[in-house]
């Protein structure tokens, strides 16, 4: 899945159209990924993944659900988030690593044989490393992570609500942590298509919503 920090690039140019509420819409881009930090052994409900091994979100499980509640600036940003990783699994990872033949090519040109687990913790490195670059790039604010979490309505079941402050603390901890390093797999410019895609996609899926 992208990166907190990439979650965040696409929610900030989103709602440069929007104009949501920020706290509420940028905390709600972030959402899904609190199970990790809660604790949870799944991603599945928090996801909305149809069975374990899948990777990319069942956006319809979503809508069927939570489409009533999108007039919410959380929610929307939750659904934007499950979009994302939509995106990223579908049409980012796969120009990165070959699942069948289990090849991933290197910045270098240098092919890489890896199980999935190893190939994703390459790619976890890379965008890691590439933090510090993408909160530049797109002028993220990031007070959001060293401020009070507002209270939310309790709408969406499927993750903690009353446990958000944890997901800001640690999320704060791992950016702080973030260093210019070396890129392996993928750089900058991967990032910034891959935003300009999620962006354009997911515009028009708020279009198609009437939310636009």
């Amino acid at each position: 899945m992208a990166s907190a920090i990439i979650h965040l690039a696409v929610a900030n140019e989103i709602n440069k159209v929007l104009n949501k509420d920020y706290k509420a819409f940028m905390i709600g881009s972030i959402a899904p990924d609190i199970w990790k930090q809660v604790g949870e052994p799944s991603k599945v409900p928090s996801h909305f993944k149809d069975y374990e091994e899948a990777e990319a979100p069942n956006l319809d499980k979503f809508l069927d659900k939570y489409e009533v509640f999108l007039d919410d600036d959380f929610v929307l940003g939750y659904y934007i988030h499950l979009i994302t990783d939509y995106y990223w699994f579908k049409y980012f990872i796969p120009n990165l690593y070959n699942k069948e033949k289990s090849i991933m090519k290197k910045l270098d040109g240098t092919k890489l044989y890896l199980t999935d687990d190893e190939a994703g913790d390459l790619i976890y490195n890379d965008y890691t490393n590439l933090n510090v670059e993408v909160i530049d790039k797109y002028n993220l604010k990031l007070d959001l992570f060293y401020e009070e979490v507002p209270k939310f309505k309790r709408i969406i079941t499927e993750i903690p609500m009353d446990k958000l402050n944890v997901l800001m603390d640690k999320m704060g901890i791992i950016i702080e942590n973030s260093t210019y390093d070396k890129e392996y797999i993928f750089d900058i410019e991967y990032i910034d298509n891959f935003v300009e895609v999620c962006v354009s996609g997911i515009l028009d899926n708020l279009k198609q919503l009437n939310l636009i």
